[in-house]
């Protein structure tokens, strides 16, 4: 599986203003292939900071989630309002049940 796990930092009027894309880009990768999830969700002490969370079967159904045309249509929206930083880490893990 992999995973992939973001930071974004960004202005709650930002975050506001791209509620739209952000719930267009969750729900239409949701329903892509290998897609086991995706989700954005915005810090409760820090409202200006949206994480998301992406869980991929493989690393080609990551690579074919790039070039989709929702992944240029968010991507587009976030060139309007750009975030204040981003980190992206991308992980490959095996689920481990430790109960």
């Amino acid at each position: 599986m992999i995973v992939v796990i973001g930071v974004v930092r960004s202005t709650q009027e930002d975050i506001k203003a791209l509620h739209a894309a952000i719930t267009t880009m969750e729900a239409a990768s949701r329903e892509e292939p290998g897609c086991l999830d995706y989700t954005f969700s915005i810090e409760l002490n820090e409202p200006a900071v949206i994480r998301i969370t992406e869980k991929w079967k493989t690393v080609e159904d990551l690579k074919a989630h790039f070039a989709t045309p929702h992944m240029a249509e968010f991507q587009a929206a976030m060139g309007q309002r750009p975030p204040e930083g981003m980190e992206v880490t991308v992980y490959e893990a095996n689920e481990i049940n430790p109960f």
